[in-house]
């Protein structure tokens, strides 16, 4: 056995006192064993069957601890290859005080940053589209949507629409959607932005990288222009372990119509 394993197990033994199941006992000891730098990003965990003969339990209970710890992003499954420490996710921070670009946000911290193309063309506008974007059931929508990826790590899946007159033709985006709006003159100058905590579905997990079930953050953002015309909405999946919005609040002043009092 290796020097990871045998830590594990050695932590495991000091746990088995504390009368929790053990597939949390062991759940603890794997976690331990990483944040100790016992076995660091990219290493390779025992598999379930050494660590069952090993520490005298059935592997249902060893497949559970690490099931858990796959779902927390501490480890990561490759199918065919076995199961790792997942990489160190350097966090971003995005203000939600400043209405710009992933491309310009990402520039700003010198991070390497890319697009995939996820989907880009011209549908017959939903309900929900139509109500927000103010369309009839007679206009189209132009819909993008790209994996947005940073320092290589796919961080979110932005889908956007907005009305064919604006954006005729999604497929001459380039690198940035907002760039291509201050081109024809119709870049939004703000927005309303709404965040809910989510359990990444199976299909936005894969194409993020993570487990299904992992937490995310799920983003709904109107845009509008000078005129308040409603230009741009924005349905975004950001990954939970890799993303902050950082807000700065002020405290509001006697006679302050916007804002609550304290």
């Amino acid at each position: 056995m290796s020097e990871a394993a045998d830590h594990i197990l050695a932590a495991l033994r000091q746990s088995g006192q504390s009368g929790a199941p053990l597939y949390l006992q062991l759940r603890k000891s794997i976690e331990d064993a990483v944040n100790r730098g016992v076995i660091g990003p990219g290493d390779a965990l025992p598999s379930e069957r050494d660590i069952a003969v090993k520490a005298d339990m059935s592997r249902v209970t060893v497949r559970k601890a690490v099931q858990d710890l796959v779902k927390g992003g501490i480890l990561v499954q490759r199918h065919g290859s076995g199961t790792f420490v997942a990489p160190r996710m350097e966090r971003v921070e995005q203000s939600l005080s400043r209405l710009t670009s992933f491309t310009e946000d990402m520039a700003r911290r010198g991070m390497s940053v890319r697009s995939e193309w996820l989907d880009r063309g011209l549908y017959a506008p939903s309900p929900e589209e139509m109500m927000v974007l103010g369309l009839s059931a007679d206009d189209m929508v132009a819909r993008v949507a790209r994996l947005r990826v940073a320092n290589d790590t796919p961080l979110a899946i932005e889908r956007a629409s907005l009305s064919a007159g604006i954006l005729p033709d999604p497929s001459a985006i380039g690198s940035s959607l907002y760039a291509a709006l201050e081109a024809s003159g119709n870049r939004p100058v703000r927005a309303v932005q709404r965040i809910s905590a989510a359990n990444l579905g199976t299909a936005d997990a894969g194409v993020l990288q993570v487990a299904p079930g992992s937490a995310g953050l799920r983003i709904e953002r109107i845009s509008y222009l000078a005129s308040g015309k409603v230009i741009e909405f924005t349905r975004s999946i950001y990954r939970g372990d890799a993303y902050d919005f950082v807000a700065e609040l002020r405290l509001a002043l006697p006679g302050d119509d916007n804002g609550a009092r304290p």
